[in-house]
């Protein structure tokens, strides 16, 4: 048996570059999937589509005829296990969903495996650098486009002076920020009123200013500030 088969050596070496390059960009941006993760997905994927285009190959003394190649049905195969993996890096942090960016780049990864698997280079190659333009290309228009960003604020005055809502949603309105319904809680013993909400603008969210506004305020005990990121 021939180990180095240009048809063996090719598509694992072009599934390894790949990998490779689609991972240094997540592990540029300090993902939980990196370059070797990548590359592993990459590479296990078109291993098994190569067992499976060749097939003919380990099932040596089997008649041809009762040999069925189906690479489709490895494909199906590869793509379902993988979003085992995918779902892994997916996690919420308080409102915030991270990872879903990190998932997919791992499943275009694991069907660009697949296609270098049965040799379709030209198609492979081409999505290899479309993936890679999205991830890294579209970052520069991604923070040009306007869109709306989301804050969680909860805070906590003393009993005796709690601002009206009115006041409470004026401060954040000074910011640019709209809220959706407020929620008020009076806390365990009674130690204070909590009014919290979820605050949505359209320009950047500036922290440092709402901090400053809220610690100014003498009633103010205790307060977050939570943007989401998605």
């Amino acid at each position: 048996m021939d180990l180095f088969r240009h048809d063996y050596v090719i598509p694992i070496l072009a599934a390894i570059l790949a990998g490779g390059v689609i991972g240094f960009e997540r592990e540029y941006r300090g993902r939980a999937a990196g370059i070797r993760t990548h590359i592993l997905v990459c590479l296990t994927s078109t291993l098994l589509m190569l067992a499976a285009v060749y097939q003919v190959d380990w099932m040596v003394g089997t008649p041809h005829d009762v040999i069925r190649v189906d690479p489709v049905r490895m494909a199906h195969g590869v793509l379902t296990g993988v979003g085992f993996l995918c779902g892994g890096v997916i996690f919420r942090e308080g409102f915030s969903v991270r990872g879903l960016t990190t998932a997919a780049s791992l499943w275009i990864t694991s069907a660009l495996g697949v296609l270098y698997g049965i040799s379709l280079h030209g198609l492979a190659v081409i999505g290899t650098v479309a993936t890679l333009v999205v991830l890294a290309g579209m970052r520069l228009i991604d923070g040009r486009l306007p869109r709306q960003r989301h804050v969680d604020v909860s805070v906590r005055y003393a009993r005796e002076a709690p601002p009206s809502e009115a006041e409470f949603l004026a401060l954040f309105a000074a910011f640019g920020l709209e809220p959706d319904a407020v929620v008020h809680k009076m806390l365990p013993g009674g130690e204070g009123i909590e009014l919290t909400s979820t605050f949505r603008g359209t320009s950047a969210l500036n922290s440092q200013a709402i901090t400053e506004a809220l610690l100014a305020d003498p009633r103010v005990v205790a307060f977050e500030l939570s943007p989401r990121h998605e």
